[in-house]
């Protein structure tokens, strides 16, 4: 048998395509189909398919979360791969031990903050402490990939692990860790947060009190930008403000020309990257995968008139800060993500360019870019988004305190299809089916073929028939997020004309993208997909037509509901922190992919939503420190829908939303912009959280406590705990504000004082102490509760808690 070359991603996706997927790219040799990079997305869904009996032998690459395990799959000879179960494929990714590497990788070495103004002295310094280690100066210069020499000291460099260990012991030298690669985590989503580019005079909302974020630079840590896309377009702009030290680097399909006054500046880092990556990739910042796009556009793309996708979510596409400036940094690439050694480099960078915000709609592990801290020093606000392996706790990232850490939630949006059995019965599902051509084919026979694997579609004789996939029974097993695109190319390749996929949760509509152009495609849930078993089981020859579907805005849609995939507090690295910060629109968000326009569901659509507000934030109050601004979201935030009632979550069944959901609650950025009272935070401080996740500090529990954070959690209270918090008075210079406590089930909460008044002569800050007792001695779990400070009208200052009590540190909740 032939040697195929093959990609497994367990997360992430590929042009689109869904985790996990096997790619069987026909050969590594000089007949790999992927030579013509706009014909690669189409020639990587036609070429993959799933084996299952999997050896593995050297030659291939099997990538799991960046790290690559060299080998080649074979599928046994009795087995065709177009009929494997992957969920063999899966667990094997996850027990097979990494390969031996070769003698070098690239590690980063941090260094902290940096020692000279001058980038080459800092540069110079990097050399001077490798020469020794490579016994020559130009081996130590040949070895550095990148230098980080603008916001802080360190570099990126190809070493040995012996050398590496040899770097750690140099004084001057804070961490040495190796490269992780990370995956990347809208016509009516700004409306629906009250932010109208229409709104009267008489009642100026943050939108226009800031201008339409006006000058405001935002810079973008992705895939990188299109930019022919409309949303781009620069007309009416003034000239690019002078305090940009950025610029516009040309590559592959990308010159000079191609930055404008609204895309002020593009950079792009290959350096790190796989000759593979590079040659399907563009080598330039021009963005093939669609992501960065998508993103930039949702934070800062101009009006135009009448987007859609095929006629659904008909409207006015713009972003939030639809007169900000963009500076766009790409990172990540197709197939291999995005490495910590080029986002490293862009943060850097961005802090010297003379970014406002920067938005990262990246996974973050590990060291969870420590570069961020020098980047927040210096006044910039970032923006993460936390993670979409929800509903699983413990599962966010990007948890350091001085980010805003984003999850994802719905908008008042809806597409409902209806489906028309051949008895008559109308039952409606969700989709995005718009190809008249297609769905107007009348009605077509109905077969039932359970979870639509390729046995299962193989012995249902499928062909030119609508199938329903439907086995509740393995609903523990498989996320829809996960398993929908293998049912979706499953029946495409049995042949079958149409889809009914039933699932516990409607997330996931972007997903039935990959139906389009093949046959209609709706979701439903189980209790409508029985009524469809059930007819199917008692009729001889069923049939079912599938309409296409439409737009529904509005009220008769329960919304905002923390979505599914996005993941859940608290963190593992850094329990003492709530995370996320505040939840943001992030499913099934319109905005622009190349020269169309897009649905995406992920919390990186979440993320620029609040970036956008962020910036707009900046705009009216340029004085603000980055911990102001994260206070006047996270403390405006609701907790309830529109119609005043508990937003929720939805894991399985829906639950009434937690902090560790939706942290303060869901954003509101016309309450933000006067927010009265704020919780700040020099950010030197964050200078002793830095030292104690090293281990340089003592004292490191009592210093999480008492960070001024505007939330509170305390992870380990075994009787009784005091901490303090301090706000500061932005509003009115004569108020005053009482206390209202909602107190975590069984732990009483004592505050002093619960009155503040402030006047014309007295200090605009107050500090107040909490007290934290627990009624009950238990191994338990944690509950929740919150502190508002109110001024009885205009200001209602809300902050979140989270306390777990514990009788033993250390001791696996398994109850």
């Amino acid at each position: 048998m032939e040697k195929a070359r093959c990609f497994v991603y367990r997360q992430g996706s590929i042009y689109g395509l869904p985790c996990g997927r096997v790619c069987h790219l026909a050969s590594s040799n000089t007949n790999n189909p992927l030579k013509g990079k706009e014909t690669a997305r189409r020639q990587i869904r036609l070429n993959c398919s799933c084996a299952s009996m999997l050896v593995l032998v050297p030659g291939c690459y099997i990538y799991t979360q960046g790290e690559a395990i060299e080998g080649t799959l074979f599928s046994k000879p009795d087995m065709d791969s177009r009929t494997a179960f992957c969920g063999a494929l899966l667990l094997l990714v996850t027990l097979l031990p990494l390969s031996a590497s070769a003698s070098s990788k690239l590690y980063i070495v941090y260094m902290g903050e940096k020692k000279h103004d001058d980038p080459s002295v800092v540069i110079a310094s990097h050399h001077d402490m490798l020469t020794p280690v490579f016994g020559s100066k130009d081996e130590a210069m040949r070895s550095i990939v990148y230098s980080y020499k603008h916001g802080f000291s360190g570099f990126a460099a190809m070493l040995t692990k012996s050398q590496a260990v040899a770097i750690a012991k140099f004084p001057e030298v804070v961490s040495v860790n190796t490269n992780i690669f990370h995956k990347t985590h809208t016509t009516r989503s700004w409306d629906f947060l009250g932010l109208d580019y229409n709104q009267p005079p008489q009642q100026p909302g943050l939108l226009k009190r800031a201008k339409y974020g006006e000058d405001v630079i935002v810079g973008v840590i992705d895939t990188g930008i299109w930019p022919e896309s409309r949303s781009f377009d620069d007309n009416g702009y003034g000239p690019v403000p002078a305090r940009w030290k950025g610029k516009c680097q040309s590559g592959e399909k990308f010159n000079t020309t191609s930055c404008n006054r609204k895309i002020i500046g593009a950079r792009w880092y290959g350096r790190g990257i796989s000759a593979e990556s590079l040659k399907i990739d563009y080598k330039s910042p021009r963005d093939l995968n669609g992501h960065g796009t998508h993103v930039a556009s949702t934070i800062a793309g101009g009006e135009v008139q009448g987007v859609s996708y095929g006629g659904l979510g008909m409207g006015v596409a713009r972003g939030g800060a639809p007169r900000a400036r963009l500076g766009i940094y790409k990172v990540c690439w197709v197939d291999e993500g995005c490495p910590d050694t080029a986002v490293l480099a862009a943060i850097d960078d961005a802090i010297h360019d003379g970014v406002d915000v920067l938005s990262l709609s990246v996974g973050g592990v590990g060291q969870e870019y420590s570069g961020t801290l020098h980047a927040v020093q210096r006044g910039i606000s970032i923006v993460f988004a936390g993670g979409n392996d929800g509903p699983v706790p413990q599962t966010v990232t990007n948890a350091v305190p001085w980010v805003t850490t984003v999850a994802a939630s719905t908008i008042d949006r809806s597409f409902p299809t209806l489906i028309l059995l051949g008895n008559k019965e109308k039952l409606v599902g969700q989709a995005l089916n718009y190809n008249a051509a297609i769905n107007n084919s009348g009605s077509q026979a109905l077969v039932y073929a359970g979870s639509c694997d390729p046995e299962s579609l193989a012995l249902g004789n499928v062909t030119g028939k609508t199938v329903l996939c439907y086995a509740p029974e393995e609903a523990s097993r498989w996320s829809p997020q996960l398993i929908l695109p293998y049912a979706i190319n499953y029946t495409i390749e049995s042949g079958a004309k149409g889809l009914i996929f039933a699932q516990y949760t409607a997330n996931n509509l972007d997903s039935l993208v990959g139906c389009e152009g093949f046959m209609p495609c709706a979701l439903v849930d189980f209790e409508i997909a029985h009524r469809i078993f059930s007819y199917w089981d008692m009729t001889e020859n069923p049939v079912v037509k599938v309409s296409p579907a439409v737009s529904v805005v509005g009220n008769g849609v329960l919304s905002p509901r923390v979505a599914s995939f996005s993941s859940r507090g608290p963190s593992l690295l850094f329990p003492g922190i709530l995370k996320p910060d505040i939840t943001a629109l992030g499913v099934n968000i319109l905005a622009a992919v190349r020269g169309s326009y897009v649905f995406y569901s992920v919390t990186s659509m979440a993320c620029p939503h609040v970036s956008a507000v962020t910036a707009m934030l900046k705009s009216v109050h340029p004085q603000w420190s980055p911990a102001m601004i994260k206070s006047a979201i996270v403390t405006t935030a609701s907790v309830t829908d529109r119609f005043g009632m508990p937003i929720q979550a939805e894991p399985v069944p829906r639950k009434l939303a937690d902090p560790f959901d939706f942290g303060g609650g869901h954003i509101d950025p016309n309450r933000a912009v006067d927010p009265g009272l704020v919780y700040d935070v020099d950010a030197r401080e964050y200078n002793k959280f830095f030292n104690c996740t090293l281990g340089y500090l003592g004292g490191c529990e009592s210093y999480y406590l008492n960070l001024n954070l505007s939330s509170i959690a305390v992870p380990d209270l075994k009787d009784r705990v005091m901490l303090r918090r301090t706000v500061t008075n932005i509003g009115p210079a004569e108020a005053t504000y009482h206390l209202v406590v909602e107190a975590p089930a069984g732990i009483d909460v004592s505050v002093e004082p619960s009155v503040i008044n402030f006047t014309q002569s007295t200090s605009k800050s107050v500090t107040f102490m909490v007290a934290f007792t627990t009624r009950q001695r238990v191994q338990g779990g944690y509950t929740f509760g919150s502190l508002t400070w109110s001024d009885g009208s205009t200001h209602s200052v809300r902050i979140p808690i989270a306390v777990r009590t514990v009788i033993q540190d250390f001791v696996a909740d398994t109850s």
